[in-house]
């Protein structure tokens, strides 16, 4: 039998509270995390536009910030050598020639087919390639028998020690950086650092051509020109030959993605295709391990035993909060026809199917069904005094019913 309780009373009117904080609370609450946020963007953007601005026009000629090479362009006016600034590969092979001096201002950019045909063109032209801080992508390729060191020069400032007459008549220099090994008995060995040079020249294997490793670009910019011996050492190995071939790789060159199209697999290596299969293995087997380890479930005492009344209870004043009167309704009926069901001979999988069950409850009450039929699978109240009266209605039917 359903228990009742007593009538439900009207819901106040609904005021705010701590549990429904108004837009002024939340904008106090989230002030703080929001001002941080903006702080740290702002901090972000003005960083990347300074850094920006200091590294703008790097290695360039043109160039009259301070990591530009103007100043070095001026000078080298000034003795009569011209420089000119390429962008492009078939520039740069275009001006190979006796009285040239090519410098490669990022060799690294620079993909593998660019690096073989750029060497191809000027190992037996006669003219210098002075390559600016190669690293090891770059420097086998442009100064074949040349290793780059992992390991980078800690001092700046590093004194000539070799017979190579522009090292010895410049001294010391900011070269520290990148350091270098050879295999070339026939090679200048300069400026070391802890035994390896950070300044190299090897002498073209025919004719007079030669190439200059250089470890840092220090020297060439304009804000170091004019300490140490900077300026002499680059005047000597830019200045040469007349004619001085300024090359800036770009991206935008044709050359660079003719032959070098690679997909993102390509570009990862074999070592990290190998980790994660065996990452994937790992936690395939600690998932096993772990599943191993479960055993079935174990049924546990309740450590507090909770009356049904309170159970009853605490559901009603949910519905009550919520002025879910439709929701109670419907439990109401739906437990009333579930019990009605066997005592009028319907299965229970027909017990809410209005045909049957009211059929079956009009020919044993003796009743006509549009009552029943209103009762049982009605519309929801419209108040809590209509959702009491469809309790207590509820409750005598089925007392009807289950009188002998």
């Amino acid at each position: 039998m359903t228990t009742t309780g007593p009538p439900l009373s009207p819901r106040p009117a609904a005021s705010p509270t701590s549990a429904s904080p108004t837009a002024r609370q939340r904008w106090t609450r989230a002030r703080g995390v929001v001002l941080a946020v903006a702080v740290l963007l702002a901090a972000a953007v003005a960083l990347a536009v300074v850094r920006s601005g200091e590294r703008e026009g790097a290695l360039d000629p043109r160039s009259a910030t301070p990591y530009g090479s103007l100043a070095v362009a001026e000078l080298l006016a000034d003795r009569g050598v011209t420089t000119r600034v390429v962008t492009t590969l078939d520039e740069a092979r275009a001006a190979a020639a006796p009285d040239t001096t090519l410098l490669v201002a990022q060799p690294d950019q620079l993909t593998e087919d660019q690096q073989a045909r750029l060497h191809t063109a000027y190992a037996t032209s006669g003219s210098r390639t002075v390559l600016v801080a190669p690293g090891s992508p770059s420097v086998g390729s442009l100064a074949p028998g040349v290793t780059a060191d992992p390991v980078t020069s800690r001092t700046s400032t590093l004194s000539p020690d070799c017979d190579l007459p522009a090292a010895r008549r410049a001294g010391a220099a900011d070269t520290g950086g990148i350091r270098y090994t050879t295999t070339r008995l026939d090679a200048d060995l300069c400026y070391p650092s802890v035994r390896l040079a950070t300044v190299l020249r090897l002498p073209a294997t025919t004719g007079d051509g030669d190439t200059v490793v250089l470890g840092a670009p220090d020297i060439l910019h304009n804000e170091r020109l004019a300490d140490e011996g900077n300026a002499s050492l680059a005047l000597q190995l830019l200045g040469s030959r007349p004619h001085l071939v300024w090359y800036l790789p770009s991206l935008s060159d044709p050359s660079a993605t003719a032959d070098d199209e690679k997909t993102f697999f390509d570009l990862i290596p074999s070592g990290w295709l190998w980790g994660t299969l065996q990452l994937f293995v790992a936690a395939a087997l600690a998932a096993s391990w772990r599943a191993r380890r479960l055993g079935p479930l174990v049924p546990e005492k309740l450590p507090v035993v909770i009356r049904a009344g309170e159970t009853v209870e605490g559901r009603a004043r949910l519905y009550h909060q919520a002025d879910a009167r439709d929701r109670a309704a419907d439990a109401l009926r739906s437990r009333t026809r579930t019990r009605l069901a066997p005592l009028v001979g319907v299965p229970a999988a027909r017990a809410h199917t209005p045909e049957a069950l009211v059929t079956a409850l009009s020919a044993h009450l003796g009743t006509g069904g549009q009552p029943l039929n209103s009762l049982l699978f009605g519309p929801p109240p419209s108040d809590d005094a209509a959702l009491v009266s469809l309790a207590d209605r509820l409750d005598a039917l089925e007392r009807e019913v289950r009188r002998p």
